[in-house]
């Protein structure tokens, strides 16, 4: 089974195409590229990877993909594309490509998340793409958990992924923290990506040790067979070098059996991005 780093971004920094890249994120204002990230999956041995959107741009999506191709371990793409547009028939048309295997939307970023999740047009977008046989990842903050397991029930069909823990509100704790993700946890086509939780705003005094009890409450959860680990890359960069989430989240997974830590570092992603569909080399750039 393929090791696969389930949610890392390529990106050529523009101050236009990535506005929620602060000034505070610093070290994010530039280019990350295939050969940027290459040996932290060498180091780690990971066979392949997610890539994922970070803006809202068809261009990017198509740019993204056209980067897949001379990437030899980035084995799926999630990409964007406007779920509410009357062109997304000929949108999907457009971005048909064997390694496009799911799609995203900011909705954290929305004006109102749960307008955006409850919004007619949104909900038919979702049913079509699902239709169409791709993963929908949902990209919410905690405060709005309790409507995308509103929005998660109405698109049962299809895997949907949830995204970074769901952003956790690390000032209240774990414990409620587990009541919040309840509900999206009860549906058995939702998964989780254990990705993330490193850059969540943390009270001071809190060290990366104290994050453990996070993954304590995803595995009680969602259980190994609906999570997956994902870097965050290079994002994960904001909370200090790129060997941190998989430090962290070994350090979670150590007492788990070897089948379920296979399943979290690649098995589940293999089969929710059906990558046994991509060629089963090692990690390496044409």
């Amino acid at each position: 089974m393929m090791r696969i780093d389930s949610h890392q971004h390529f990106w050529r920094y523009t101050p236009q195409d990535h506005r929620w890249i602060s000034d505070e994120m610093a070290v994010l204002k530039a280019d990350f590229l295939p050969e940027q990230l290459l040996p932290t999956l060498q180091r780690h041995n990971m066979q392949g990877s997610i890539l994922v959107q970070a803006c809202s741009d068809i261009a990017e999506t198509q740019w993204l993909l056209n980067l897949a191709e001379q990437t030899e371990f980035v084995r799926a793409v999630t990409g964007w594309v406007d779920l509410t547009s009357p062109q997304l028939a000929e949108h999907m048309e457009m971005l048909a490509h064997p390694r496009l295997r799911g799609l995203r939307h900011q909705v954290q970023d929305e004006a109102s998340p749960s307008q955006w999740l409850a919004d007619a047009a949104v909900n038919r977008g979702v049913r079509h793409i699902q239709q169409q046989g791709y993963v929908y990842e949902i990209l919410v903050t905690h405060r709005h958990l309790a409507d995308a397991a509103k929005f998660a029930a109405r698109h049962d069909r299809h895997p949907l992924v949830l995204d970074h823990f769901g952003k956790p509100d690390l000032h209240l704790g774990a414990a409620h923290w587990a009541k919040q993700i309840a509900p999206l946890a009860a549906m058995p086509h939702v998964s989780c990506k254990i990705s993330g939780l490193l850059t969540e705003p943390r009270p001071a005094g809190v060290t990366l040790h104290d994050l453990l009890p996070y993954f304590e409450v995803v595995l009680e959860a969602f259980g190994s067979q609906r999570i997956m680990f994902g870097s965050d890359w290079p994002v994960c960069l904001l909370a200090g070098c790129d060997d941190t989430p998989w430090a962290l989240c070994e350090q979670a997974t150590a007492a788990l059996s070897a089948d379920e830590q296979t399943a979290i570092y690649g098995g589940n992603a293999c089969a929710v991005y059906r990558l046994q569909e991509t060629s089963n080399e090692s990690a390496s750039a044409k």
